[in-house]
């Protein structure tokens, strides 16, 4: 089934969320301490000196797979939607990147728990999911930004702003008859 994409998903899933998906990647290759320095919770960065050592090599090899499945999000979102016309390729890829918004939320759990040494579990779990204005950019880039792709896919999923297909049908009717 044919359909014409609205331009704010179009923008959103062949664009901004490969660009962002890029800047992860960058930053988990490209900068690695810095990457590790805006994930670490306040308590534990006393014990994660990233200025003067360098991550050890599984922690690095870690973050260079993390950088290359950043890398294969940003190209597979890209080029399978930018040269897909049907809804079912659309609907299919953005349901296995909404499971993966899941996922990756989940990951944001050990943080939760380590928050929690201090502040009990409900509330650490409400600074790593809620309390938005404690977040850091990696916050924001780890719940913040994958709270909207994931709003963006189920509003998709969910047909919102999509017009049915008789509607369509009937458009490229009428255009072809003026």
């Amino acid at each position: 089934m044919l359909i014409t994409i609205p331009l704010l998903y179009r923008l959103f899933f062949l664009y901004i969320e490969p660009i962002s998906a890029l800047v992860g990647s960058y930053f988990a290759a490209g900068a690695p301490a810095t990457y590790l320095h805006l994930l670490a919770s306040t308590a534990s960065k006393s014990t994660l000196d990233v200025s003067s050592n360098p991550p050890n090599t599984p922690t690095l090899v870690s973050l260079y797979q993390l950088s290359n499945l950043y890398l294969l999000f940003a190209l597979n979102e890209h080029l399978v939607l930018s040269s897909a016309t049907s809804l079912i390729t659309w609907r299919r890829l953005l349901f296995c990147l909404l499971i993966a918004d899941f996922g990756h939320l989940a990951t944001m759990y050990p943080l939760a728990v380590e928050r929690g040494l201090a502040v009990g579990r409900t509330e650490a779990l409400m600074r790593v999911y809620a309390y938005f204005w404690e977040w850091n950019a990696m916050d924001w880039g780890s719940v913040g930004f994958v709270y909207c792709g994931a709003l963006m896919r189920l509003s998709f999923l969910l047909g919102v702003g999509l017009s049915s297909p008789a509607s369509e049908d009937q458009a490229r009717r009428q255009s072809k008859q003026e």
